[in-house]
């Protein structure tokens, strides 16, 4: 009974030092084991008479009820710091800095757009939107170009075979909202059209089968010529800076007259000649004209009261001139090395 008493005293010792549950493991296989020295100390048991026996078992089996009891609640003691210790190491340390998360932006060819909405807002422009897929009456009929015009033929445009009203197609310019605007709207008429647009031609540096243009038509009486350049003339000081060269040339188009082109001096090369600019050192950005007569006359509205003008600006190409880029194709890609620059 001594050598029991003193084995328990001694294992209670030994357990409330334990600083760990690896340490603990190991005391109980030292004290509760198959071969500890509790289960020692009961095998030693035979040799007492049965009086004797009986008396010290009780003992032993008591001594062993404390072990278990002391030894289950030191385990989950540690168990329980082991896990606090783990939450502290994982927990978020709000004084370190924190991760940097990719933001996204709108895509340089919006921005661009949202620009020119604001430039054009500036000097009185209002915004409109129309059909992507289009009749064949706004995109040429009610802009002079006659059913024999190159610009109709299947190897030009995209033609939308479905059971229609009319003739349907994609879009070949915005210009056909501005044929719907001088038919729905009366008389002053300022506004802008950007939308997307679609031509059945070869890709290169320059072109794609696909691109955004914004169209505006200014209709109102006593307007002119200096109407028109005065206001591409503010729309590249503001977009381009002042410091950027303008050319205007004569040129074609059905639904002006008379019509010219404007072009832009090349931001890659500033005029010496690249491979972007064609090496002419101009960047042509937009078609305009005064709005031929008969245009206006099909909208509803008097050419010898009204008159207008009209603009188309390629916005791919707008960027392009701004930050230098060489490609249009670029701006189709994907590539998010490419549009993280803007």
């Amino acid at each position: 009974m001594t050598q029991m008493e003193e084995l328990l005293a001694a294992a209670i010792r030994e357990l409330e030092g334990n600083k760990d549950i690896k340490a603990l493991e190991t005391w109980r296989v030292r004290y509760l084991g198959r071969k500890g020295a509790l289960t020692e100390a009961l095998r030693g048991l035979r040799a007492l008479s049965l009086e004797e026996r009986r008396t010290a078992g009780a003992r032993a089996n008591e001594a062993k009820a404390t072990l278990e009891a002391r030894y289950n609640d030191m385990l989950l003691s540690l168990s329980a710091e082991a896990e606090n210790a783990r939450a502290r190491a994982s927990a978020l340390d709000i004084s370190l800095p924190g991760y940097p998360l990719a933001v996204g932006h709108k895509h340089p060819v919006t921005q661009a757009v949202e620009d020119l909405q604001r430039i054009f807002l500036s000097m009185g422009f209002q915004t409109a939107d129309g059909p992507e897929v289009e009749w064949d009456y706004y995109n040429f009929e009610a802009l002079n170009i006659p059913a024999e015009h190159p610009a109709r033929d299947n190897m030009s445009t995209f033609w939308v075979d479905a059971k229609a009203e009319r003739p349907t197609l994609l879009r070949t310019h915005t210009t056909s909202v501005s044929a719907r605007m001088i038919e729905s709207r009366k008389p002053p008429i300022r506004v802008i059209e950007p939308g997307k647009v679609y031509r059945y031609e070869a890709t290169d540096a320059t072109h794609f089968s696909q691109f955004t243009q914004v169209d505006g038509v200014a209709v109102d009486k006593g307007i002119t010529m200096a109407d028109l350049k005065g206001t591409l003339y503010e729309f590249s000081r503001q977009y381009f800076g002042p410091d950027r060269k303008v050319r205007f040339r004569p040129d074609y188009f059905p639904f002006v007259e008379p019509g010219v082109e404007m072009a832009i001096e090349c931001a890659v090369c500033h005029g010496v000649g690249c491979r972007l600019c064609g090496e002419s050192g101009w960047i042509e950005i937009l078609g305009a004209g005064m709005t031929h007569p008969d245009v206006l006359r099909r909208g509803g509205i008097d050419p010898e009261v009204y008159s207008s003008f009209a603009f188309g600006i390629g916005i791919e190409r707008l960027p392009m001139l701004r930050y230098g880029i060489e490609d249009v194709r670029l701006f189709f890609s994907g590539d998010l090395r490419f549009l993280r620059q803007f």
